[in-house]
């Protein structure tokens, strides 16, 4: 007997039923892709500050939101430790890597937490997207918050994205959540560009591929749906421990294999909008 697909909750079908929104554009780029997790830890952070910095060595003009207000990532993985100018009306991205990068981060203290409630975060929201100054880009790269509550749904009802990726690794405990992503998406009539099996494998020193987290999953779940399946990207220290030290490495190491992954998103993406 064929399993269900996970459905939305009460709370959040009531949210989404039956309204028409207005969806505005961010000013000052061309098109919005985000980066979407269902459930945290598999990668989302690591992929969209790698992914943005693909995009600019394939020639594309890029910035880098940091929408993850509970837990901003890129001050770390771009070791930012300024934060942004004003003009009186507006924020100034601060200019890393040759990205315009904005994050929640930037301005608070690293150990603060964030306590907000949903009308905060929405604020948030709106000041990142129609209060900073992004300037003549062709895509702006935005880490959303994992799961499927305010912030995804803000940005998903009120601003213009041209698509979101949709990462996970391969357990059915991480599926699940995709599903109930996905569905969501749907529901608000954003694009999904397709899924990415992050984690996916290891090589060993044998050579031998080792999928420890299972194997299979997310290609399975987008063709279950009907989404494009855009690969695997297998586990490597380098890849963490680059993070750590703020140098990502699609940046640091363009040539290794990592990297070359993110490059062939990259150019896709690129001949698929520009």
């Amino acid at each position: 007997m064929p399993k269900e697909k996970p459905e939305l909750s009460d709370a959040m079908k009531k949210k989404l039923g039956g309204k028409t929104f207005i969806k505005n554009p961010i000013q000052g780029t061309k098109y919005t892709i985000a980066i979407s997790s269902a459930k945290g830890g598999v990668g989302k952070s690591t992929f969209a500050t790698n992914l943005a910095l693909a995009l600019k060595k394939v020639g594309c003009k890029v910035g880098l939101l940091d929408a993850d207000i509970y837990g901003p990532s890129l001050p770390k993985l771009f070791s930012i430790n300024e934060k942004p100018k004003s003009d009186g009306k507006t924020l100034i991205p601060i200019l890393k890597y040759d990205i315009q990068c904005m994050s929640i981060g930037f301005l608070t203290e690293e150990q603060t937490p964030m306590i907000w409630r949903g009308p905060m975060v929405t604020s948030a929201i709106k000041t990142f997207t129609q209060k900073v100054a992004w300037k003549d880009l062709d895509f702006i790269i935005v880490d959303m918050p994992p799961g499927t509550g305010d912030t995804q749904l803000t940005f998903s009802q009120e601003i213009k994205m041209d698509g979101v990726i949709i990462i996970s690794t391969p357990q059915e405990i991480a599926l699940q959540d995709v599903k109930r992503g996905i569905r969501m998406f749907d529901k608000l009539g954003v694009k999904i560009i397709g899924l990415i099996d992050n984690m996916s494998h290891f090589i060993g020193d044998d050579g031998k591929k080792y999928p420890i987290f299972g194997e299979g999953g997310v290609k399975r779940t987008a063709g279950e749906f009907n989404k494009e399946f855009l690969g695997e990207i297998p586990i490597n220290p380098e890849v963490g421990k680059l993070g750590d030290l703020g140098t990502p490495i699609v940046e640091s190491k363009p040539d290794h294999e990592i990297s070359k992954i993110y490059l062939n998103l990259a150019k896709k993406i690129k001949s698929t909008y520009l």
